[in-house]
């Protein structure tokens, strides 16, 4: 059987449930699991800390608020999202991150650069959706609210986000990450009954608008030795 953490997967059908209830389902390790390198980028206090760089708890609710797991591709989406919120990443920031999660990284939390059209996904996700500055906008109080309601309050689309992992599917249509996203509810087609307004699907997703964390560790949770949080091998 697979490790949990690579089973660990909320989705978005989840918003009559709190945040802290499906994080107390979460794989989780120490912070100090976490190497160095990855902190250097991705913690608050780093000296080259990127955009959007979150503590590990506040991170880890992201993973559930974007329905994603914690395979490498999941964990690419949710950082792209959480630096493309910030409305600040320009190109050569977002090409220096690719290089450095590709290359520099170690395994297992390298990401492999053939799964980064999932980071790239989620920047202009977050740059586009209505959500700013999420890894400021995320507080304790928010834990025991129903996650439908969190995500309306953050500006987090679940629609919108259906619509992306509709187009991560078909860039990474052969991964397990991709198999498993949370897809789209299936539009009405019910022929139209004059005098009566047709609706689609509740939850029906709208056309997309454009074409396209550690307490100070932006790393969700991972064992040392089986598991590895919110980062994994592809």
């Amino acid at each position: 059987m697979e490790p949990a953490w690579r089973r660990w997967n909320p989705g978005l059908d989840n918003d009559a449930q709190t945040l802290r209830e499906v994080l107390a389902t979460l794989p989780a390790a120490p912070p100090d699991a976490i190497p160095w390198i990855v902190r250097l980028f991705e913690n608050p206090r780093g000296w080259l800390r990127l955009h959007g760089a979150i503590d590990l708890p506040h991170h880890d609710m992201i993973h559930v608020l974007l329905g994603r797991g914690l395979l490498g591709q999941d964990e690419a989406f949710v950082i792209g999202f959480t630096m493309g919120a910030t409305k600040a990443v320009g190109r050569l920031e977002q090409a220096w991150f690719k290089f450095v999660v590709a290359w520099l990284y170690p395994v297992p939390y390298r990401i492999p650069r053939r799964i980064l059209a999932a980071y790239d996904l989620g920047i202009e996700a977050g740059r586009t959706m209505g959500v700013k500055n999420l890894h400021l906008a995320l507080r304790d109080d928010l834990l025991d609210r129903p996650l439908g309601e969190t995500r309306r309050l953050l500006g987090i689309d679940a629609a919108r986000l259906r619509e992306t992992y509709a187009r991560e599917r078909e860039a990474l249509p052969d991964t397990a990450a991709s198999r498993r996203l949370p897809e789209a509810p299936p539009r009405d087609t019910t022929p139209a009954v004059p005098g009566q307004a047709r609706h689609s699907a509740p939850g029906a997703a709208g056309p997309w608008a454009t074409a396209a964390n550690q307490p100070n560790v932006i790393r969700t949770t991972a064992s040392s030795s089986s598991s590895k949080g919110s980062k994994s091998p592809s």
